[in-house]
């Protein structure tokens, strides 16, 4: 295989929704550049994409997957992405390192909830778009309504290049305007035939044509001065120059037409890849963690960010690159940005799936991956010995949607599955692991509960380890209403040196910036404050602790402060109802007794940690939840199920939009009650839409459900001692 340079390589990711045919166009794409000889189906789990374990017991894409073809002397490197919304991880990974998106529409259902989620992506990236319909055979494709679906969502930047002249079986034959040819082929597919264009359809060929005529001319001053003066005439060459501005610019959406799995369409899609889509050349730069523009130079530093880590049987790490800079060589030594260590390139390859062509060098923007390497992970730059350290973190991942606790049935395999499942994390940035203090529990968080039962089929599977999935706990909060006031003695005697100290304390909800206090009433009694030192402290859960000092007299000594604060942090940590943090409560220490020989540190923690919990007992407790801001992306016709299945959940709606084809539902939502959303959602909608939650605030509970969890509580502290 030659060195293709910078400015003959594309990158390209296939992205789309679940089922819309990628890992079978990606078939198609390789067989037609010879790369293999006979092209494998998903069914009979013989693709070059869908080569891992996983994937063949389950049948789904998990993971993207790196190909290339050469096609009329230029590479095009590919990245085939699942299509399910739990495993987005590789579609933004491939959209960050690649140049041109290709977004597959099932031709029987048009624009889809993941259809739109990755459109987005390509939005926040400024990614150029090529609509590909696919599946034109089956009996459900509406054509023309699809195009008007998509010219209702994206607007006039969809441009056709290709109808079919029939869709559903009798599919195989469409009208190409770019090159005003009609395409057909054989019940084989493959190369088609090129004919002149039907005298029924020229009328229809020409204004399609005259459409992408001037939409490519608006990208080109020079070319729209052309179009001004005769509307015929751009070459074809000239086309292609306006097209791919309008690409890059996003000013542009073209619209082909195939049939991925009869190989109809497909050789000449490639055609328009290898012909028209931007170079890597013609790309911004891309930006180091200095903010500095690293423009793809073959002359310029050795640079190689690591995007994806794969591990596979029998072979073990293999590490996916692509060359920001400069050019890398078999034997190159480097050293990882990231971590200081010194790494050597041993052999590179072109890549294939799970076949790998060695090669001996790699130019600028180019994509290859290595083996054995000693110490990269997913995210690290490699930049060559003699350079200035030049850093990338350019790929940023969704937030979880799922979380279950794991537990290990086997508590002596607990190392294994802690190294095993940080090791699949390089895998797949999106899956979380989290070891909570605060829960007591190792949370496992990902994008659905598909996505969580793929890591639990792979450690039971390929690593042998057998685990089971608990919902988590909340975390929930515990606070104060009203004030309140508790004394508490702590005396031990056991023979030696006893134990002694007693703790008078008030406490009261706090807020920032509430004024000190003066005085209490409690019981017909006034207690005047005389405030000694005061402390605020900022919990790292949320919330804010405020501890005064107001003892006088000598009642308690200075010294021993610093013990009764960290009782009250105790309770703080585990609070007396339900074990949760306790947040913006003020603590004041007004009086207490100490013994000359018996008061310690430990005496006046104890006693403070009790007289804390007394007092926070009365003061009108209550538990807080987390509230999160919920965004439900859903087809029309879903729409009551959805809205009825989360007023159930205790969810406020907030809104409704109607967004690129589809209703966008905003609502409030307890935590606890998306604990098994994504299951429920998909449920209920067949797989169709799709949701974001991220954390707003923390909202009291009602009062029934306090009772439950205060009562659960107390049983499960029974069952401990």
């Amino acid at each position: 295989m030659r060195v293709y340079q910078t400015n003959e390589i594309k990158n390209i990711a296939l992205i789309g929704a679940k089922g819309s045919g990628k890992t079978t166009l990606a078939e198609s794409m390789l067989f037609e550049a010879g790369v293999i000889k006979r092209r494998g189906t998903v069914e009979a789990k013989n693709t070059v994409s869908d080569f891992m374990p996983v994937e063949l017991n389950l049948g789904y894409s998990v993971f993207p997957t790196v190909f290339h073809v050469e096609w009329n002397n230029k590479k095009l490197n590919i990245i085939d992405c699942p299509g399910s919304d739990d495993f987005v991880g590789g579609a933004i990974t491939a959209l960050n390192v690649t140049d041109q998106a290709v977004i597959l529409i099932n031709g029987q259902y048009g624009p889809e909830v993941g259809t739109q989620n990755n459109f987005r992506y390509t939005e926040k990236l400024k990614k150029p778009v090529i609509f590909l319909i696919n599946q034109l055979d089956s009996e459900k494709c509406d054509f023309d309504n699809l195009i008007s679906q998509m010219q209702d969502i994206y607007g006039n930047k969809c441009v056709q290049i290709q109808y079919p002249l029939e869709t559903g079986p009798d599919f195989h034959s469409l009208i190409d305007v770019l090159i005003m040819k009609k395409l057909s082929w054989g019940p084989d597919g493959g190369e088609p035939k090129r004919e002149e264009i039907p005298a029924e359809e020229k009328e229809k060929a020409e204004e399609l044509h005259r459409t992408l005529v001037e939409a490519a001319a608006e990208n080109d001053d020079t070319l729209m001065e052309k179009f001004f003066e005769d509307e015929n005439s751009l070459t074809e060459d000239e086309l292609r120059l306006g097209i791919r501005k309008g690409l890059i610019n996003r000013d542009m959406f073209p619209i082909f037409c195939v049939d991925a799995h009869k190989d109809m369409g497909v050789q000449r899609l490639m055609e328009f890849l290898g012909n028209v889509v931007p170079f890597v050349s013609d790309m911004p730069a891309y930006r180091n963690t200095r903010g500095e523009e690293v423009a793809a130079d073959s002359n310029g530093p050795e640079s190689l960010y690591f995007f994806k880590t794969g591990l596979e049987p029998h072979i073990g790490e293999v590490s996916y690159f692509k060359v920001m800079s400069g050019r890398v060589k078999a034997g190159d030594d480097l050293t990882n940005a990231d971590r200081g260590s010194k790494e050597r390139i041993g052999q590179i390859y072109a890549c294939a799936g799970s076949n790998r062509i060695p090669v001996d060098e790699l130019e600028a923007g180019d994509i290859g991956c290595t083996v054995k390497l000693k110490d990269v992970k997913t995210g690290n730059t490699l930049d060559g010995k003699d350079d200035d350290g030049m850093k990338f973190d350019f790929v940023k991942y969704p937030r979880p949607k799922y979380s279950r606790a794991i537990k290990v049935k086997n508590p002596q395999d607990l190392e294994k599955v802690m190294a095993a499942l940080l090791k699949m994390r390089q895998e797949d940035p999106t899956w979380v692991v989290e070891q909570s203090k605060e829960l007591r529990q190792t949370i496992i968080h990902g994008q659905g509960e598909f996505h969580l039962r793929v890591l639990k089929w792979r450690l039971e599977n390929n690593e042998k380890l057998q685990v089971e999935y608990d919902e988590p706990r909340v975390p929930y909060r515990e606070t104060i209403t009203k004030k309140a006031q508790a004394t508490y003695r702590h005396k031990k005697q056991s023979g030696g040196a006893g134990q002694f100290g007693e703790v008078s304390l008030i406490v009261e909800p706090y807020a920032e910036g509430m004024p000190d206090p003066v005085s209490y009433k409690f019981g017909g009694q006034e207690f005047k404050m005389n405030i000694k030192s005061k402390e605020e402290k900022d919990l790292p859960w949320g919330g804010k602790l405020q501890f005064i000092n107001s003892v006088v007299g000598g009642a308690i000594d200075l010294r021993f402060m610093p013990a009764i604060l960290k009782g009250v942090m105790d309770c703080m940590e585990r609070g007396p109802l339900t074990g949760s943090y306790a947040r913006d409560v003020r603590v004041v220490v007004y009086d207490g007794k100490m013994h000359p020989v018996d008061s310690n540190e430990l005496s006046f923690t104890l006693a403070a940690r009790h007289a804390f919990s007394d007092a926070f007992r009365n003061a009108g407790p209550k538990i807080l939840e987390p509230i999160y801001d919920l965004e439900v992306y859903v087809p029309s016709d879903y729409m009551g199920d959805v809205m009825s299945d989360l007023q159930g959940r205790r969810a406020i709606i907030m809104g409704m939009d109607a967004e690129a084809g589809y209703q966008k539902l905003t609502a409030k939502i307890p935590l606890k009650e998306l604990s098994n959303y994504s299951v429920a959602l998909s449920s209920l909608t067949g797989g169709r839409a799709s949701f974001n939650a991220k954390f707003a605030s923390y909202e009291l509970v009602p009062n029934d459900i306090q009772t439950k969890l205060i009562a659960k509580h107390e049983e499960e502290v029974k069952e401990e001692e």
